[in-house]
């Protein structure tokens, strides 16, 4: 039996998005990523992951400031 109770658990982390003003979408069809950011223009993050979805989070002191989903039209079911 597989017992879940040795295994540390993962604590759930929270972000908040950098500027929700500014925010601009950019989609690459020819490799199918949608690109969304929050701010006037691309910042340089000083912290980036992805996440188990294959998903891109950018991270501007502790903000989120950019998301990458790769594989966008597949994941709504277009493709």
């Amino acid at each position: 039996m597989n017992d879940m109770s040795d295994k540390p658990q993962e604590e759930a982390k929270e972000y908040k998005i950098g500027n929700l003003d500014k925010i601009w979408f950019e989609y690459d069809s020819q490799n199918d990523i949608l690109y969304i950011n929050f701010g006037l223009d691309i910042e340089e993050a000083d912290e980036s992951f992805l996440t188990d979805d294959n998903i891109v989070i950018r991270l501007r002191n502790g903000k989120v400031i950019g998301i990458t989903v790769f594989d966008f039209m597949r994941r709504i079911g277009q493709r």
